[in-house]
């Protein structure tokens, strides 16, 4: 080999040696750039995934919530017809009592009712009968001033009276009454209908 020769394989080996090492260098470096991708990527995936593990969570918690607030609003609306229905049923009873135990109850209400002893009554349909008795006895409790009077004709209530002196009208309805009691009485009657809360 002559001079030549060895300068060119020097300068040869030398440009391999250096693109060996370039080469190295940049593989070295895309290496690099490939691990920070993937951390990247590997960080970004993990955050997608929280943030949609923490949504469905949300969501979940939202639903569930929604579910409550339905149960109780069902619960309620349940207890508040329940409550209702024992409100009604005190009306039935009420309306349906025995005629002498009627007449004594209306008496009193009407000497209550009537402190002047003055006034017409008027009876539901089918309580003409009782309502002379409630009349006589709530005149005798009134005593001297008792001149309460009986109507001839009966007006469209479920039971109770209406007492009429002039133009002032008294409204002793068992339903006004049970209605002005429910108004009031509500919360107890359902404490007793649901105790446990």
């Amino acid at each position: 080999m002559n001079g030549i020769e060895k300068i060119t394989q020097r300068i040869e080996a030398d440009v391999q040696a250096e693109i060996d090492d370039v080469l190295g260098k940049a593989r070295a470096k895309a290496d690099e750039i490939r691990t920070g991708y993937e951390a990247q990527a590997a960080k970004a995936r993990a955050e997608a995934e929280s943030r949609s593990r923490r949504a469905a969570q949300d969501r979940e918690a939202r639903l569930v919530d929604a579910a409550e607030i339905d149960r109780r609003k069902l619960l309620l609306s349940a207890k508040q017809e329940m409550v209702g229905k024992a409100f009604d049923l005190a009306l039935e009873k009420l309306c349906a009592m025995e005629d002498a135990q009627y007449a004594a109850v209306t008496a009193k209400m009407l000497a209550e009712a009537a402190p002047s002893g003055r006034g017409t009554v008027y009876f539901p349909d089918g309580k003409a009968a009782v309502g002379a008795e409630a009349v006589k006895q709530a005149n005798a409790i009134l005593g001297e001033k008792g001149k309460l009077t009986l109507a001839p004709e009966t007006r469209p209530i479920q039971g109770g009276f209406l007492l009429v002196d002039g133009s002032v009208e008294v409204n002793g309805t068992f339903e006004t009454l049970v209605r002005f009691q429910k108004g009031t009485m509500a919360s107890e009657v359902a404490k007793i209908l649901f105790p446990e809360g």
